[in-house]
């Protein structure tokens, strides 16, 4: 008979990697939702697509140009009529307190999403579409090849993880 004390070690090492992994599965892709700055508590976590007219709204926005830029203002709508709808506002702070605006908070997400085994939340998947216009906007103003050749490869990582996410659907 083969006593509990050999199976003791493997069975620690074998619940602290499936703690472990569920850990990581947790983790949060965009941590910043969690910290908005303007201190409201119904902005935490904030989401813009509640319902199909949000998401025809969002689509309406990204199409009359909307820019996504650093400096003040963080987002800019050409259209006025669009940007004094009040339901921009949520829109508005995920574009400033949510999607990351580092090149290397941008890759430490793309490698996230390359490793994602599961489909996106309808929440992260927003933001990482917004984070993919973020990113196109940032690399067409980039003069430095150096820096256009780093935004490049994560413009198509972020393009890639929202095509394998439509694959999932």
């Amino acid at each position: 008979m083969i006593s509990m004390q050999w199976w003791a070690p493997l069975i620690v090492v074998y619940l602290s990697t499936c703690l472990e992994a569920f850990q990581h599965q947790r983790k949060a892709l965009y941590p910043n939702a969690f910290r908005i700055k303007r201190g409201t508590y119904s902005l935490i976590n904030p989401t813009f697509q509640r319902s199909m007219k949000d998401v025809n709204l969002l689509f309406e926005i990204l199409l009359s140009g909307m820019q996504i830029q650093d400096g003040d203002p963080t987002m800019l709508i050409p259209d006025e009529e669009l940007a004094s709808l009040r339901s921009v506002e949520k829109l508005e702070v995920i574009c400033e307190d949510v999607v990351p605006r580092r090149l290397s908070d941008i890759r430490r997400l793309t490698a996230e999403l390359a490793q994602r085994q599961r489909p996106l939340s309808q929440t992260d998947f927003e933001r990482t579409v917004l984070t993919l216009v973020y990113s196109a906007q940032t690399l067409a103003r980039l003069e430095d090849q150096q820096q256009r050749e780093a935004w490049t490869d994560s413009v198509m990582e972020l393009f890639k993880a929202v095509q394998k996410d439509l694959r999932f659907s």
